[in-house]
């Protein structure tokens, strides 16, 4: 579950339901060159997590999905080495 607090063309910020949500979009999104920045913050333990991306070459709403889609592929190559293990 997400929430958009901003959006623009080469920035976004979001307002995420997982401390390991937004620390696993981190980890991918800073793979990208396109990304210049990707950081998240959690103002107080009680509070979500704010996820904030800027791009140079690409929108930001495009890197988002990009580091979704390679999530769900290398979810998928778990999922498949795991069946294989049984």
């Amino acid at each position: 579950m997400h929430t958009y607090l901003k959006q623009e063309k080469n920035e976004i910020e979001l307002e995420l339901s997982s401390v390991t949500v937004a620390e696993l979009l981190r980890a991918y999104l800073n793979q990208d060159e396109g990304v210049t920045l990707v950081a998240w913050k959690r103002e107080h333990p009680t509070k979500n997590p704010r996820l904030k991306i800027k791009t140079k070459d690409k929108t930001a709403k495009k890197a988002l999905h990009d580091a979704i889609a390679d999530i769900e592929k290398d979810l998928d190559k778990l999922e498949s080495s795991f069946k294989k293990a049984k």
